[in-house]
């Protein structure tokens, strides 16, 4: 199975706003200049990620995004649906019944066996990305980093980081 690149995008998008304070946004121009992506192609999956309340946005020239959610009540799978949909992965389009020499109706009462076991594998693939959360993931990075990424972080969060207040932005 190949994702989109908008589900990295949209990954380390969530991970990096998960820094933020609850008075504090990021633009989707400074999301994208952080991870190095088009800001159009990345907007596209902030906005899927605000729509599934993933993200919180505050609108206007000095708004950004943040998480609607604490880091803990987002999981992988969350992303991924919000940004690649719903639908499996495998869509069964029932083949068997084409070609020259058809048989009986009788022949495909029980769904293909090819089907049931894509199936069963999109079942197993969504169950483990629904157990990683991004505080999950953060927990890990933050443990395995010697300070150089939160450096690298936290000298671009300093730069970038908008202050709301209680009647819009600052």
């Amino acid at each position: 199975m190949k994702l989109s690149d908008g589900v990295e995008q949209a990954m380390h998008s969530v991970a990096m706003l998960a820094s933020l304070a609850e008075d504090q946004v990021l633009s989707a121009a400074a999301l994208a200049e952080f991870h190095g992506v088009s800001q159009s192609y990345l907007l596209k999956h902030l906005q899927a990620m605000s729509r599934t309340g993933i993200l919180g946005t505050v609108p206007g020239p000095k708004g950004g995004y943040r998480l609607a959610r604490p880091p803990d009540e987002i999981s992988l799978l969350d992303v991924v649906l919000a940004v690649e949909g719903g639908e499996p992965a495998f869509r069964c389009k029932e083949i068997r019944r084409n070609g020259p020499n058809p048989v009986a109706d009788s022949f495909f009462t029980a769904p293909c066996q090819i089907s049931a076991a894509m199936l069963r594998a999109e079942r197993s693939y969504r169950s483990e990305l629904r157990k990683v959360t991004i505080a999950h993931l953060l927990a890990e990075v933050q443990r395995d980093d010697d300070g150089t990424l939160e450096a690298r972080s936290c000298a671009f969060l300093d730069a970038n980081v908008r202050i709301i207040g209680r009647s819009g932005t600052k």
